[in-house]
């Protein structure tokens, strides 16, 4: 079969890895021969959404790379996704639908667009997230 994209990329925190995770990598694997995957780092997560993950990069990287759907795992330690390109060089970068049209991935389609790189965005699974696993797990 083949796939519409040569190397697709997409990033995460992948905190307290869940189904939903997986499903977002199974579902760009399926548009690409070859799937980047950045986690992000504790420093970076630290610094936008003030606080550390509970599971430390190493960890969630390891987990990441372990998945069959995934290709290469680099540390993502900036959130500018057009610096991602320029090393990484990807045709399609993944990101979940909620991002659509907002201001942000708006200026990234047109970016992208003048290098010939597409956005795809995946729905997420509904009612998963690592911070509802957290807030389930602090009610306990």
């Amino acid at each position: 079969m083949t796939k519409p994209y040569t190397i697709g990329y997409t990033t995460g925190v992948f905190d307290l890895f869940h189904i939903g995770h997986l499903n977002i990598l199974r579902r760009a694997k399926e548009h690409c021969d070859f799937l980047i995957v950045g986690v992000s780092t504790d420093e970076l997560v630290n610094e936008y959404k003030h606080h550390l993950p509970t599971i430390c990069f190493s960890q969630r990287a390891a987990i990441v790379e372990a998945c069959k759907y995934v290709d290469c795992v680099v540390p993502q330690t900036s959130m500018d996704k057009l610096a991602a390109w320029k090393i990484l060089k990807f045709d399609v970068m993944f990101h979940g639908d909620e991002w659509k049209g907002t201001p942000l991935y708006t200026r990234y389609e047109e970016e992208f667009g003048k290098v010939g790189v597409k956005i795809h965005f995946l729905s997420h699974t509904e009612g998963i997230s690592s911070t509802t696993i957290r807030t389930q797990l602090a009610n306990k």
